[in-house]
């Protein structure tokens, strides 16, 4: 590297530890050289090919190719406003405590300590329940594989779960490592990741027999309904596939404290990864409906809808050629999950907010990464995977706690921008006079969405059978405020928001104080 291009890189990164220093915070983690780090962490945890394998039981009863193609499409332009809304926050305050810090420094004075403690333990148990999510449909894909490649096999709960606990400890191995590995890390997932959407996109069509390709009528008009909600209800509740799956892109804002020139790279990062999936998804979801045939129940029916597929295109050998990599990806989907979200509880426990934050707010001597908060992560996430022992309703549940949670941590600060008392200065990265209507979209979007998902799979159901995510959240929720409202003990006595880690911020905000 050339001095020029060395005194380039250090301009930026003091910059970088100036702005974080404006925000309270002295710079601990190591600064990544590459904006493809920021970039393929939230491309990485979008995951495509292996995320519309892991949710595609929600579009085919819900609305059979309609919902795979036009609800993709109408869902992925919401998601992509929600971006938008996002980014602009991210310009303005790049740090990776993200969420909740800026419903802090954007909430009135009443409200701002509980509302950034609310939107602290939302973002908290959404992230934690996007690693539980997306490694049990990796653990789910590893069994379709075993199927495939032996028929009689029928795999058990606990033995998928086995595979499920040995997923997310090698996660958390790869987790600790470096961030520099890690930048590097992310930059072969983008790539895989990109290799496997675009092979599967000419490979598939090319391999359908033609008595399973599909005629434009039915692939772009073809209805299905099986569970017994209206067709427009239905129709809405196969979002849940495109929500989950263009979803966790707030990862980018928790490593911005690793990222060089976060106030440009974090909210370009976030627009970048939706509006790639957006695009690239459709067309997945497309090429799916024209080689899916006609027999939509037995591809609902079956243990894995997309392998199903695939089965009936490739045959058995290529699919487990093509399997083998999907696989892969959805495992380095959960990798990158994981990381995001040790950032995460590792910015919320600097603030003191959750218990264990004097163990959780530790930078290992060794990799100069969080290790404790990836542990810590991957433990609840594993505790997590034990609704599955309750049943398919209950684990199901946890895909549907990752977007609801985090849709409340989203909604929060968009809102609170326009709602609270605040000074909010733009950064880069602004859309003028649009910021309003897209935040007003974006939070109206997200509050429909967060109530959807809530009602069953379908309308006559029982105590087995009924969506736990109200139950779950709704649980650690109320758990989080018990804990916040305790006599005594509790987060209203001692919780103040974000902590400021250098001394002088702290000096300089008491003297303000003292002459006030």
């Amino acid at each position: 590297m050339t001095s020029a291009a060395n005194a380039k890189r250090d301009r930026i990164q003091a910059a970088d530890e100036a702005l974080l220093a404006s925000l309270g915070y002295k710079q601990e983690f190591k600064r990544g050289e590459r904006c493809l780090y920021v970039f393929g962490i939230a491309f990485s945890i979008i995951g495509l090919l292996p995320s519309i394998a892991s949710v595609l039981y929600y579009a085919v009863p819900n609305g059979g190719p309609v919902a795979m193609v036009w609800g993709w499409l109408v869902a992925s332009i919401f998601i992509f406003l929600v971006g938008l809304s996002l980014a602009e926050l991210a310009s303005a305050a790049p740090t990776s405590g993200g969420l909740y810090f800026w419903t802090y420094s954007l909430c009135s004075p009443r409200w701002k300590a509980v509302a950034c403690w609310i939107v602290g333990y939302a973002n908290t148990i959404g992230s934690i329940a996007g690693i539980s999510s997306i490694d049990w449909g990796c653990a789910i894909q590893v069994m379709a594989a075993a199927n495939i490649g032996n028929p009689d096999f029928e795999p058990t709960i606990a033995q998928t779960f086995g595979v499920y606990a040995a997923i997310i400890s090698t996660q958390a191995i790869i987790c600790s490592l470096a961030t520099p590995i890690m930048a590097r890390l992310q930059g072969v997932y983008v790539w895989i990741n990109i290799a496997l959407c675009v092979a599967v996109l000419v490979a598939l069509p090319a391999a359908t027999p033609a008595e399973n390709m599909n005629t434009a009528r039915f692939a772009l008009g073809g209805f299905a309904n099986f569970n017994g909600w209206s067709d427009g209800f239905a129709f809405v509740l196969s979002f849940m596939a495109p929500l989950w799956t263009i979803c966790g892109f707030d990862s980018s804002v928790h490593i911005s404290e690793e990222a060089s020139n976060a106030q440009t790279a974090v909210p370009w990062a976030i627009v970048g990864a939706i509006g790639i999936s957006g695009i690239l998804g459709w067309a997945i979801n497309v090429s799916l409906a024209f080689c899916m045939g006609t027999d939509l129940e037995t591809i609902y029916n079956s243990d894995q809808p997309m392998a199903q597929i695939f089965l009936g295109s490739f045959g058995s050998k290529g699919t487990l050629g093509v399997w083998a990599f999907v696989v892969l990806v959805q495992y380095f989907m959960g990798s990158s999950m994981l990381l995001a979200a040790s950032r995460q509880t590792f910015a919320f426990s600097r603030d003191g907010a959750l218990p264990l934050s004097g163990w959780l707010y530790r930078m290992n001597s060794f990799t100069e990464t969080p290790v404790n908060t990836v542990i810590f992560d991957a433990v609840f996430a594993l505790v997590l995977g034990l609704l599955a022992f309750a049943g398919d309703q209950a684990i199901n549940a946890v895909f549907a706690i990752s977007v609801v949670a985090l849709y409340v941590a989203y909604g929060t600060p968009i809102a609170a921008r326009y709602l609270g008392e605040n000074d909010f200065k733009p950064g880069p990265f602004n859309l003028g006079i649009f910021s309003i209507p897209v935040a007003l979209i974006s939070v109206l979007f997200m509050a429909l969405m967060g109530i959807v998902f809530m009602f069953p799979t379908n309308p006559t159901t029982d105590a087995h059978d009924m969506n736990y995510t109200v139950v779950v959240l709704g649980g650690v929720l109320l758990l989080s405020l018990v804990y916040y409202y305790l006599p005594k003990y509790g987060g209203v006595h001692w919780f103040t928001g974000p902590i400021a880690t250098i001394e002088q911020i702290i000096e300089e905000s008491d003297s303000k104080q003292l002459d006030a």
